[in-house]
């Protein structure tokens, strides 16, 4: 009788898996509500819509994007910079094969998993880039579609 409960947990189950690989600001903002709460009404909206802006924080960054995809470490005469950057695969047609660190996450674990792999002509895209100095944000550049 324990197969019946089981099938009835499964949607719940598949809801929770897509939530963690789907992440939007609404769920990041429900799982850290204490720092959403320190915000400014204006940078709460901001964080709502995905947006982020000169003088955020990482934590607000993450809050808004979510992990980075990349992580890079740039030097020039104005001294070390951290570039958070968020990219995507497209296909030979223009639809998007990947998107996020769920996907990032798994394919340095399971070689199998990461189904864009299988699409030769695929192009990697930087859709956002933030850049660090002093644990704020200095610079934010962001493709047009």
């Amino acid at each position: 009788m324990k197969t019946p409960s089981l099938l009835l947990l499964l949607p719940a189950i598949l809801a929770t898996f897509l939530a963690i690989g789907c992440s939007t600001s609404e769920a990041r903002i429900r799982r850290n509500p204490e720092a959403f709460a320190r915000l400014t009404p204006a940078q709460q909206e901001m964080i709502k819509r995905g947006e982020v802006g000169l003088s955020f924080d990482k934590e607000m960054v993450q809050l808004a994007l979510g992990e980075p995809d990349r992580l890079l470490t740039r030097t020039d005469a104005d001294g070390v910079s951290e570039v958070w950057s968020y990219t995507t695969y497209q296909g030979p047609n223009g639809v998007y094969l990947y998107r996020g660190w769920y996907h990032r996450y798994y394919s340095y674990r399971d070689p199998f998993y990461p189904y864009y792999l299988d699409v030769s002509s695929r192009r990697e895209r930087e859709r956002f880039r933030v850049v660090f100095r002093g644990e704020k944000v200095v610079e934010i550049q962001q493709e047009h579609s």
